[in-house]
């Protein structure tokens, strides 16, 4: 027999021992039938075993069948679940909303609103914008700094008056209490749905020419108009 002969057989060999290490319940009838043939007459394997080896292959084999229906109910729920929300997703196309992210894309649009909330009173504030390469382009300096929600419309234009290229943008706000303190606050953006895509990390909406999560939607708006400060 040639080296390459032997090598094919071996390997044929260790794949059929691999295939066969799982038994199976005709692996488990056979075993119990050798066991009742190679008996010793003279000392015979009482019945009840036999009985309680059954009854145990009985549970084992019920139990594999219910865990087989189990996760065939289970995927059935699955693609049922993903089609209702895909369906009500695309229920959402035209409608206004409120996005709990600070990121969005340029794209020759005219303006773009921005979003944060303070939790307090701040002494100042400001916003400013950077470029998808970390770059600071444009700080919108004295917006407004009362408690609450707060929208600011940004022309696209950097601090020399200049439209910035096109590309992925994202914004913070720089505020600061009456004893100069740092003050966090929740940044957002609002917009249309004008698309959801399915894709295979899940369901995502378009807002502009960007993507997000459904689980980014904060808020469904009602129509409204320009924000409250233009910069």
């Amino acid at each position: 027999m040639a080296v390459g002969e032997i090598g094919s057989t071996a390997a044929g060999s260790s794949a059929t021992t691999q295939s066969n290490s799982i038994m199976g319940k005709d692996d488990f009838l056979k075993l119990l039938v050798a066991q009742l043939k190679n008996q010793d007459p003279s000392s015979p394997v009482d019945g009840t075993q036999f009985a309680s080896q059954l009854a145990q292959f009985s549970s084992l084999e019920q139990l594999s069948n219910l865990n087989t229906s189990m996760t065939q109910s289970i995927q059935a729920n699955l693609v049922l679940t993903q089609s209702i929300n895909n369906s009500l997703t695309a229920n959402l196309i035209g409608k206004d909303v409120k996005l709990g992210v600070n990121n969005f894309s340029y794209t020759g649009q005219d303006s773009t609103e921005l979003g944060y909330s303070l939790p307090s009173n701040a002494q100042t504030a400001d916003i400013q914008v950077y470029d998808s390469s970390g770059n600071l382009v444009r700080t919108i300096h004295d917006v407004p700094q009362s408690q609450g929600d707060h929208k600011v419309s940004w022309d696209f234009c950097d601090d020399d008056g200049n439209k910035v290229p096109e590309g992925d943008y994202t914004f913070k706000v720089d505020a600061k209490d009456f004893e100069g303190k740092d003050i966090t606050a929740d940044t957002y953006i609002t917009g249309t749905i004008n698309g959801v895509k399915f894709a295979d990390d899940g369901t995502k909406i378009l807002v502009g020419d960007s993507e997000y999560s459904i689980s980014d939607i904060l808020e469904i708006l009602n129509p409204t108009g320009n924000g409250d400060y233009n910069g």
